[in-house]
């Protein structure tokens, strides 16, 4: 509609760090970190934190850094990583709780049915590693150049759809493993990077501004 601004912008972080800051790590630790005491604690403050941080960064770097990529993991693709766990492990287990092997198995492993407990460890290493990721200068493909075409390409249409398709045979598995292969991808490129000499940073080499010295090294 055309109709931003600057208060629609900082509404826009703080809906943000609700729902993919301060709701995610709410459910990490109702679900399954309690159970670690204060460790427990530490891993959804730290996810929470690094959320808001990520967010002030994100409004502050606005005008200095490459549109076509993000600094550090976007929140949300970080709360689809906390709470993709919860939900495709819930699926997992309601769907194979009465399957005679899945049942040997978790008896094998657990000393019988699984608990939430058992994935704390599981939860927090998650939790953790989405929050940290998201402060760290790790570039991340943003999209936003398709943005600005006039047309779109045809096989990208058919890609779109058939991406559709194959999440839509499995939601919770495909779309955990979307936002996880999403989650490396940032760590390739970082790599890919560095190891040909390109600049690691995203960040533009402009200093005009005081505010932005030492963002840029």
């Amino acid at each position: 509609t055309h109709t931003q601004s600057a208060f629609g912008e900082q509404m826009d972080s703080l809906s943000d760090m609700v729902s993919f800051g301060a709701a995610p790590a709410l459910i990490a630790y109702e679900w399954a970190l309690r159970p670690l005491g204060r460790w427990g604690w530490i891993a959804a403050f730290v996810y929470c934190a690094c959320a808001a941080l990520r967010l002030a960064r994100f409004n502050v770097n606005t005008g200095v850094v490459d549109k076509r990529y993000f600094q550090g993991l976007p929140s949300p693709a970080a709360a689809a990583l906390v709470t993709g766990f919860i939900w495709l492990t819930n699926e997992i287990i309601n769907a194979h709780r009465d399957v005679p092997w899945f049942k040997a198995f978790i008896e094998l492993f657990t000393g019988g049915g699984i608990l939430r407990t058992d994935l704390s460890w599981f939860m927090f290493a998650i939790t953790l590693l989405a929050g940290l990721t998201m402060v760290t200068n790790v570039p991340y493909y943003s999209f936003k150049d398709f943005g600005g075409k006039r047309s779109v390409p045809f096989a990208l249409l058919i890609g779109v759809v058939l991406l559709m398709a194959v999440i839509s045979i499995e939601p919770p598995t495909m779309l955990f493993l979307l936002f996880v292969l999403y989650a490396l991808s940032g760590y390739v490129l970082y790599v890919w990077r560095k190891a040909t000499g390109q600049y690691v940073s995203i960040v533009a080499t402009s200093t005009d501004e005081p505010d932005e010295k030492g963002l840029h090294d």
